[in-house]
């Protein structure tokens, strides 16, 4: 680890396509980080705009409406939705890399924060392909979509950007849909993959806590209203990707205000019921 730089890591890790060596050089440089034996630069050079991150050949990426919907009643079903699982926190590894990659100069803390996130994901990826083998599939065995690094592309040149629309809404969207999926799985009686479920959720309430934490902090320097700019990015990038319903409880313990909560339930029903958004304020 002698001589490499923070940003290097980030770099090595995000080029990896190798999934074990991605999550292994993962798990190094957090611990070798967290012992204090890799530093940050504060003279980098600006960083790389990477189109994407090292993959394996497998999965075929679609677009989402091109993703086949499966219920969970049948082990492919079942296996489809945990391959869903693992690709989402294969994204957030590389998500939280980026940010560490992409913006510089920020304190010390947002480094500590992202490096945390991205052993955290790593874990997690692990966790739900050891569950997918007891199905008899592996990653790569079902077609994925690309809406996770999209974002991050479009976010790419703004950091406060960047921290409302991927873990403020992108990932939060796991705080809402995992506890509905948890009630399914105990009809089924699937208490290994309930186990898993409950560590990810547990852990995403943190993460995105870290994009809440760190967007408040970009529109403080900015001097900009941390509620209304988060409702002109949620319109101008996210439309799409809003819907509720919204879990409260765990989006109030991830940083959400309550006002924040009223505007997404509002926006989502406005979305359902025109279809588009509205970019008058009302």
């Amino acid at each position: 680890m002698a001589g490499i730089s923070l940003f290097d890591a980030a770099k090595a890790c995000l080029d990896m396509a190798v999934l074990d060596e991605k999550v292994a050089l993962t798990r190094d440089f957090a611990e070798a980080f967290g012992r204090g034996e890799i530093g940050v630069p504060q003279d980098a050079p600006p960083p790389e705009l990477i189109r994407m991150p090292g993959r394996p050949a497998r999965p075929r990426l679609v677009h989402p409406r091109d993703v086949p919907k499966r219920g969970l009643g049948s082990r492919e079903g079942r296996a489809a939705f945990l391959h869903a699982i693992a690709h989402i926190e294969l994204n957030a590894i590389d998500l939280a890399w980026d940010a560490v990659y992409r913006f510089r100069g920020l304190p010390a803390d947002f480094y500590f924060d992202w490096v945390t996130v991205a052993a955290d994901e790593a874990r997690h990826f692990l966790l739900v392909r050891d569950r997918l083998r007891d199905f008899d599939h592996d990653y790569g065995d079902f077609d994925a979509h690309n809406g996770l690094w999209e974002m991050a592309e479009k976010t790419a040149h703004d950091g406060m950007a960047r921290m409302a629309l991927v873990p403020r809404m992108m990932e939060a969207r796991g705080l809402d849909v995992t506890p509905g999926m948890i009630v399914k799985l105990q009809a089924l009686d699937d208490q290994a993959t309930i186990r898993v479920l409950e560590v990810i959720l547990r852990e995403e309430v943190a993460h995105v806590a870290a994009g809440s934490r760190w967007y408040r902090w970009h529109c403080e320097r900015a001097g900009v209203e941390p509620r209304e700019r988060f409702q002109q990015l949620l319109k101008e990038y996210a439309s799409g990707y809003l819907r509720g319903p919204f879990n409260r409880e765990a989006r109030l313990l991830a940083g959400f205000d309550e006002d924040e909560l009223a505007v997404l339930k509002h926006l989502s029903e406005q979305i359902r019921k025109t279809g588009r958004l509205l970019h008058a304020d009302t």
